[in-house]
């Protein structure tokens, strides 16, 4: 399976409390709920066709317990993320949780060691995307190890000004190459994107030059 990551940003990366004011107080923050006036007609469309690449979800733990608190309460048959989430093999990583506690439709504890050699474990099994959703804690992990195939990202016309960051200080460079792009013209302008990994652990370096009056690239 190829994994793959998929969140809300704002211009300035920031990932936390997009949907809701208590989504995720972490550090203080009080700026949660930041993409729920941006959700205009058709602005968050992509969504659903993300978790229909979806062989299994991968979640942390409080994205897992935020996301079944809300997710469980819609029955809706045609709501296609309401459907994954509640339905669909799901795998959470924790140290805390017990298996009751985790009682989640089709709901695994990923626990103790190697988290990372866990998830790698994961990929080998055929079927669908894993897909991240949210979790910005084993996102990070998970990027720093290379094993993310594939981001797709919401991003709104807003900047947040604080908050957990997709990539902060410290990330291992890593290139990606655009595969898809959408501007969401619902009146916010969204920008829906897919960045698959052409090569991680380095970014490339260059400089532009002038050699003979003319500007260069070397």
């Amino acid at each position: 399976m190829e994994l793959s990551v998929h969140t809300m940003i704002s211009l300035d990366g920031v990932m936390q409390g997009p949907g809701g004011f208590e989504e995720d107080r972490d550090n203080g923050f009080e700026r949660g709920g930041w993409l729920v006036p941006q959700s205009m007609e058709g602005q968050l469309a992509p969504i659903g066709e993300w978790f229909k690449k979806a062989g299994a979800i991968l979640l942390g733990r409080s994205t897992f317990e935020m996301m079944r608190t809300y997710w469980s309460q819609v029955t809706d048959p045609g709501n296609i993320v309401a459907t994954a989430l509640n339905n669909w093999p799901k795998y959470v990583v924790s140290n805390t949780l017990s298996d009751a506690d985790a009682a989640w439709g089709n709901t695994t504890v990923l626990r103790g060691g190697d988290v990372v050699e866990q998830v790698r474990k994961l990929k080998e099994q055929p079927g669908g995307e894993l897909q991240v959703h949210g979790s910005w804690r084993l996102v990070r992990s998970l990027h720093d190890a290379g094993l993310v195939d594939v981001y797709r990202l919401l991003q709104v016309p807003v900047v947040v000004g604080e908050g957990k960051r997709l990539f902060a200080d410290g990330a291992v460079p890593a290139t990606y190459r655009i595969t898809e792009s959408e501007v969401l013209n619902g009146g916010g302008g969204a920008l829906a994107v897919t960045l698959s990994s052409a090569a991680f652990g380095t970014t490339g370096v260059g400089e532009f030059v002038v050699e003979d009056g003319k500007e260069e690239i070397a």
